[in-house]
């Protein structure tokens, strides 16, 4: 397929802001059972706007990808059927609630709601952030369907595409929660940065095991089967014209083997091994570790980038077969 940046800048940027506000609330929820420090309400609201301004540039690069943005929210109308639909409902209802946690925190307006058993009380804020991770999580699954449901492209039609991209957009915002914590000078770049590391690697362990299993597919469909001839020996003169089509420019990236090949190293290399080493090495330092953990986030992240471009790339429709060899 033909990766379009649009998506691959949609897909990164939300799963970073979906992680870095299931870092947060993980905070507030550790932080309330006493087992981490706890943090004000500045340090949550701050947080919530880096979600948010991640959300939004997702948002706003989606926009990119439509023939009509203005015909947008019809896309919500097929909600029952359509990943997509759902993708285009859940994210901007967890934007919402992203800001009401921030608002929350940031005007301290944080009531009791309720008691639970043994007498502890259930604040506006818990029921915001529990609320928005059961979106956030959502969110991974609709984005992830949307590929995944598609089952003539075998690349996609995996289970692991739901876990690649869930692991993946939590990694690198819990590495970002990481920076942001150091950058802040809260007392909690250990269990972020150990978190990350633990996301990291199990990333790299579910995405190897998509290439893996990609590596083995036979493919459904032959020269045989898409012209429905039995002949043993079948060659492709033309595809019947010289210019270009959208099929042509949609469903194929152009791009040598060569090409992708190095693609898929620099992704395992810039998403998964550089962004473990520099939080190890956080983890050892006595120092600020601020500028080192930024420079994990932005790497793994451009990491991410070369991982979605290829993701996309090595999807192969079936009418390639056809349209793929020009003459």
């Amino acid at each position: 397929m033909h990766p379009a940046f649009s998506v691959i800048f949609l897909t990164t940027l939300i799963g970073a802001g979906q992680g870095l506000f299931i870092a947060l609330f993980s905070i507030e929820s550790l932080g309330l059972l006493g087992m981490a420090p706890l943090q004000n309400g500045e340090f949550f609201a701050l947080g919530s706007l880096v979600s948010l301004v991640l959300l939004g540039l997702g948002l706003f690069a989606s926009f990119f990808h439509l023939g009509r943005p203005e015909r947008a929210w019809r896309t919500a109308t097929k909600w029952r059927t359509s990943w997509l639909s759902r993708e285009v409902i859940v994210l901007p209802a967890f934007m919402g609630v992203v800001f009401l946690y921030g608002v929350a925190h940031w005007t301290g307006f944080n009531p009791t709601l309720g008691t639970l058993a043994g007498g502890h009380g259930v604040l506006a804020t818990v029921v915001l952030g529990a609320l928005g991770t059961a979106l956030a999580l959502a969110l991974y699954v609709s984005t992830a369907m949307i590929y995944a449901a598609v089952k003539f492209l075998q690349e996609w039609h995996s289970p692991l595409t739901v876990v690649n991209y869930t692991v993946l957009g939590a990694a690198s915002g819990f590495t970002l929660a990481t920076a942001y914590a150091a950058w802040s000078g809260a007392p909690l770049v250990h269990v972020l940065a150990s978190t990350a590391i633990a996301l990291t690697l199990l990333g790299l362990l579910t995405r190897i095991a998509s290439l893996i299993r990609n590596a083995r597919i036979k493919p459904k469909s032959t020269l045989q089967t898409a012209i429905g001839i039995k002949h043993p020996r079948i060659v492709q003169k033309s595809q019947g014209f010289m210019g270009g089509s959208f099929n042509t420019r949609e469903f194929f990236h152009h791009r040598s083997e060569g090409f992708v090949r190095a693609v898929k190293w620099v992704f395992l290399i810039a998403a998964f091994v550089i962004p473990t080493v520099l939080l190890a090495v956080s983890l050892l330092m006595t120092v600020d570790a601020t500028n080192l953990l930024l420079a994990a986030f932005l790497i793994q992240y451009l990491g991410l980038l070369a991982e979605r471009w290829f993701f996309f790339a090595q999807a192969n429709h079936p009418q390639n077969l056809y349209y793929q060899s020009v003459a």
